[in-house]
């Protein structure tokens, strides 16, 4: 059966994201304060959200690499902002998870300052990915992080994570009370994403999403 031209766009779209994250990818830096950033040198996307939400996996579903983002059941655990390259002009950048109620007062008011001086400085980035748990939905603290991220003027995009533990049947009322919720963020785009680093389901259109960022 012959293909279509929006069928052939489409394909088009999603390889120009798989091949953005086809090369290996690297380490490359672990800051934990303002003063151990480096200037950047490619376009940087950020990943955001509460601890345990599944940004370590999600980042390791996106570049096909099981082991790049250290993964655990520990909350808290990312406690600086973490970089990684594979030399395709885009940085991934690991954001501390929030939310975890045994952190200090004084680690989270350190952790908190790191991401705003990071999201207040910092030229080159393009997004930042606030991921929820499609499970739980927003919680206050994401609708704070939403708030630093439209003072620092920075594009910002909901990606539900964990969607295959979602009946399907109520994921599309889950994508679209996110939207309702979300929409009077202005820097915050207006289109949800799901996914689960689990199955693979939505990580190529997230892959795709990023490359139009390029």
């Amino acid at each position: 059966m012959k293909e279509t031209t929006d069928e052939a766009v489409r394909r088009a779209w999603l390889e120009r994201g798989r091949l953005l994250f086809a090369r290996p990818w690297q380490h490359t830096l672990g800051a934990s304060d303002a003063s151990a950033l480096k200037p950047a040198t490619e376009l940087e996307i950020a990943f955001s959200g509460r601890s345990n939400v599944g940004k370590s996996s999600l980042i390791n579903a996106l570049t096909g690499q099981k082991a790049l983002a250290r993964t655990s059941n520990t909350p808290g655990r990312t406690r600086e902002l973490i970089f990684f390259s594979a030399g395709t002009g885009l940085t991934i950048v690991d954001m501390p998870g929030y939310g975890y109620a045994r952190a200090s007062k004084t680690d989270t008011a350190g952790w908190e300052k790191l991401v705003a001086d990071y999201l207040r400085g910092r030229a080159r980035l393009r997004r930042v990915y606030l991921l929820v748990d499609a499970r739980h939905g927003l919680k206050e603290s994401d609708l704070e992080t939403l708030k630093t991220v439209d003072k620092a003027a920075v594009s910002c995009q909901v990606v539900l994570t964990k969607i295959d533990k979602v009946r399907a049947s109520d994921v599309p009322a889950t994508i679209a009370a996110t939207a309702a919720a979300i929409a009077k963020h202005a820097a915050t785009h207006p289109k949800v994403l799901a996914t689960s680093a689990d199955t693979g389901a939505g990580i190529d259109i997230l892959r795709a999403e990023i490359a139009e960022l390029l």
